[in-house]
């Protein structure tokens, strides 16, 4: 598997705490920690763009992750779906981080525009879902298709 970061040992704690630091960097505010079963499974924050508060909600598909490592294990051990499991919330993690760094640095280049790397993640109340997972939802209904004009 040529996964990024698939033997990270950074805790989650301290790849949550980068995503934090970056956010603020940038002027989000009102951050919090998502939880669902008592597991940590996104971030939401408040930014302000052109004077209006928008929220925004980042997931980490800790599941997608740990799927994907154990289905790519040969000969599953004893205790390597566990293992598997506690180094999938591990690399989800410190995937969101790098992530976000590098759309933070995006920014610092001019390169790209905060609403430009953070829009799909632009979350409706509610609805309780992201502008993503509405238009994937309308079966993308509502964007420009190249129609090879």
């Amino acid at each position: 598997m040529n996964l990024k970061n698939y033997t990270s040992t950074v805790p989650v704690e301290r790849s949550v705490a980068q995503i934090e630091r970056r956010l603020v960097a940038h002027g989000a505010h009102d951050i919090l920690k998502i939880y669902e079963e008592k597991k940590l499974t996104g971030v939401a924050f408040i930014a302000t763009i052109d004077g209006q508060k928008i929220p925004f909600r980042i997931p980490a598909r800790v599941e997608n992750v740990r799927k994907a490592m154990v289905s790519s294990l040969k000969k599953p051990r004893k205790g390597s779906v566990e293992r598997a499991t506690d180094q999938a919330e591990r690399t989800a993690w410190k995937i969101l981080a790098d992530w976000v760094d590098i759309q933070m640095s995006m920014l610092e280049l001019d390169q790209a525009k905060f609403m430009e790397v953070f829009l799909p993640y632009v979350y409706d109340h509610d609805k309780k879902r992201t502008f993503f997972e509405r238009m994937e939802s309308s079966g993308f209904k509502n964007l420009l298709i190249y129609t090879g004009g």
